[in-house]
């Protein structure tokens, strides 16, 4: 029986070690998850694209449930946070491994008719080539799953 758990454990290390977080240029990622901190609690999503080595450019969009997006005299219509991106990926520069990606980035957009200013530090691993998980901490944070293609 620990036979067959240890070969289990290294067919996944063996899976994990050929992952790629970030590529550089052409790189797309979609994430998809929960936004509990920011201007609110809800869902977020996300997509990313690698214009070079280092930098990423995007858009994404929040929908919140409730929150901190409520401002003195506004209605419901600013449940929405709708955004561009802009990233840069620190993983080649600092030498990690192929699996994780660390990027600081701001997300600049609209929140009902007021302006939206989102900063937050970034980090990916992916478990495998496709299917990843994430973590954006920042005044409008998120985690959930990343998605390579």
């Amino acid at each position: 029986m620990k036979k067959y758990l240890i070969v289990a454990i290294l067919g996944l290390f063996f899976n994990f070690g050929n992952a790629q977080a970030w590529e550089g240029t052409g790189d797309q990622k979609l994430q998809i998850g929960l936004s509990p901190w920011g201007y609110g609690t809800g869902i977020t999503a996300t997509y990313d694209y690698g214009i070079t080595d280092l930098i990423s450019v995007g858009a994404g969009g929040n929908f919140y449930f409730d929150g901190n997006h409520h401002h003195k005299g506004k209605d419901d219509y600013d449940k929405f946070f709708i955004f561009g991106r802009l990233n840069f990926h620190l993983r080649n520069l600092l030498d990690f491994p192929s699996a994780w990606d660390l990027y600081p980035g701001v997300d600049v957009g609209v929140i009902g008719n007021t302006f939206g200013l989102g900063v937050h530090l970034g980090a990916r691993y992916f478990f495998t080539d496709k299917f990843g998980v994430f973590l954006e901490a920042g005044n409008n944070g998120s985690l959930g799953v990343s998605i390579n293609f």
